[in-house]
C-alpha cells in the first residue's frame, strides 16, 4: 500500500480512472454491437444512425484519453466500410 501522500492520490485518481474507463468501454462495445446486428440484418437506417452515435462515443473516449485516437479511427473506418457495404446493396 502506498505510504507517502503523493502516492496515495496517485492510487485514488487510478482507481477513479480505471472504473470511468470500465464504464466507457463497456458503452463503445455495447454501441458496437448494436452497429453490427444492423448490418447482419440488412436494416441500413438504423446502422447509420447507430453508426453516428458509436462515431461520437469513440471521439469522447480519445478526447478523455481512455482509447488511443488510432484505435478509435480504426473501429470508425471498419464500422463504416460495413455500413456503408449493405448500402450498396
Amino acid at each position: 500500500m502506498a505510504t507517502h501522500r503523493s502516492a496515495i492520490k496517485r492510487n485514488r485518481q487510478s482507481l477513479i480512472r480505471r472504473e470511468r474507463n470500465n464504464a466507457v468501454e463497456s458503452t463503445i462495445k455495447t454501441a458496437t454491437k448494436k452497429v453490427q446486428a444492423a448490418v447482419e440484418s440488412g436494416n441500413g437506417e438504423e446502422a447509420k444512425t447507430s453508426l453516428s452515435a458509436v462515431t461520437t462515443l469513440l471521439d469522447k473516449a480519445v478526447s478523455k484519453s481512455v482509447l488511443h485516437r488510432n484505435n478509435a479511427a480504426r473501429k470508425i473506418s471498419r464500422l463504416t466500410r460495413a455500413v456503408n457495404s449493405i448500402a450498396s446493396k
